[in-house]
């Protein structure tokens, strides 16, 4: 299927990546190899490949480090029938991360976990996508490849070593700028909106257990191009 302007499966499939909070983890279980399906907490890598922060005593862990196939399920967590909204199916190989920006980045999406990520059970996994499934509506299903999903890094080092930097300033100097973005341009409603990340696709937005991702009119590498992006859209949230 081909993009148009009602619906590109790509930048839907991504948007349910970076927006999701949590989700459905299924792995198969050690010795019988039968499905096994639990709930999970998930942030995002800078190139949108999911992260998990779970522990060796879970039953979903125990399945992993027998066998590192899973799939993860997504949805955007509508009101009414959640068959009516997007979701996306998808499918990897689960493996454990010792990189320190796979760990920030979880905790800014979910601060809660800080008390126990330090115990000696729990660990990173990220999952190292083979495929995916998008079904986004009657006539909208469509299979993606890991190519189709993550975000392309290369030449983005100085933007993403800037990261914490950015975020920080964003939230002290720049909140209501922040809720602004999620309000005027996203249409979500009024709330603490603050900003929990940035790679050179996209902003990332949070309030409470929600997330949001604000696109870039064009793909970002440096820090000088993101400042200059970053106005543009404000100017744009006061104007809307």
């Amino acid at each position: 299927m081909q993009p148009n302007p009602e619906f590109d499966p790509k930048a839907t499939a991504k948007k349910l990546m970076r927006e999701a909070r949590s989700g459905a983890l299924a792995t198969l279980q050690a010795g019988s190899g039968d499905p096994y399906c639990s709930l999970v907490n998930v942030a995002t890598a800078a190139d949108g490949a999911p992260l998990l922060l779970i522990s060796r005593l879970a039953v979903h862990t125990k399945n992993i480090l027998a066998d590192v196939r899973v799939s993860l399920m997504l949805d955007e967590r509508k009101e009414g029938d959640p068959l009516q909204g997007a979701r996306v199916m998808l499918n990897g190989a689960a493996v454990v991360t010792m990189d320190e920006d796979a760990r920030r980045r979880y905790l800014a999406r979910q601060p809660e976990a800080e008390m126990f990520a330090g115990f000696g059970d729990f660990s990173f996994y990220e999952i190292k996508l083979r495929g995916s499934h998008l079904v986004a509506g009657f006539g909208r299903i469509v299979d993606l490849r890991p190519a189709d999903l993550l975000t392309d890094l290369t030449g983005a080092q100085s933007l993403l070593a800037a990261e914490p930097e950015v975020i920080e300033h964003m939230n002290q100097d720049h909140a209501d700028t922040c809720r602004l973005y999620a309000t005027r341009l996203l249409g979500a409603p009024e709330g603490a909106w603050r900003c929990v990340g940035c790679d050179p696709e996209g902003l990332d937005l949070q309030c409470e257990r929600v997330g949001l991702r604000l696109p870039f009119p064009q793909r970002i590498s440096e820090p000088s191009a993101l400042r200059g992006t970053l106005k543009e859209l404000a100017q744009k949230a006061r104007a809307a």
